[in-house]
């Protein structure tokens, strides 16, 4: 369900997506708001899980996974469940989908390198059952985006 978001709210959530380290102090005085009102409306966008968690932004070539690639996959309509928990298991899996058009799955992988990439695809996603079919698409550089600048539209 989505939750009915201010102007304060939005520049919030900017602001944390840019440094989720900020302080409630720092945040306050970037928005012109008491420290009561930030710590209460970050607790309320905590609690109706407009935020979801704070991480770290960990570069994955730096961390050794100097791989990214894109991987889709089409499967047996009626194991969807079963093969979807499957692939969520798999070491290497950053995001999955569940997708209507061309394909039943897409999913970002990052490995350590193209050998790694092989095993994932070809070994364990090919080979699961209820899988019919795969495409890899290779990611050669990545651009850093924002995710909140839809949040920002009206």
């Amino acid at each position: 369900m989505a939750v009915a978001l201010d102007d304060i709210d939005r520049r919030i959530l900017s602001a944390l997506t840019q440094d989720g380290r900020m302080s409630i102090r720092t945040l306050a005085e970037l928005l012109h708001i008491s420290r009561a009102n930030a710590y209460a409306r970050i607790q309320r966008l905590r609690d109706t899980k407009v935020i979801r968690g704070f991480r770290a932004d960990v570069d994955p070539v730096a961390a050794g996974m100097g791989t990214s690639a894109y991987v889709t996959v089409n499967l047996h309509q009626a194991e969807w469940r079963v093969v979807a928990e499957r692939l969520r298991a798999l070491p290497g899996v950053v995001h999955i989908a569940l997708c209507g058009g061309d394909f039943d799955v897409i999913m970002l992988v990052r490995v350590k390198d193209n050998a790694d990439l092989r095993r994932l695809v070809l070994d364990a996603i090919q080979g699961m059952p209820g899988v019919v079919s795969t495409r890899t698409l290779l990611v050669f550089e990545e651009a850093e985006g924002t995710h909140v600048g839809a949040l920002n539209a009206t």
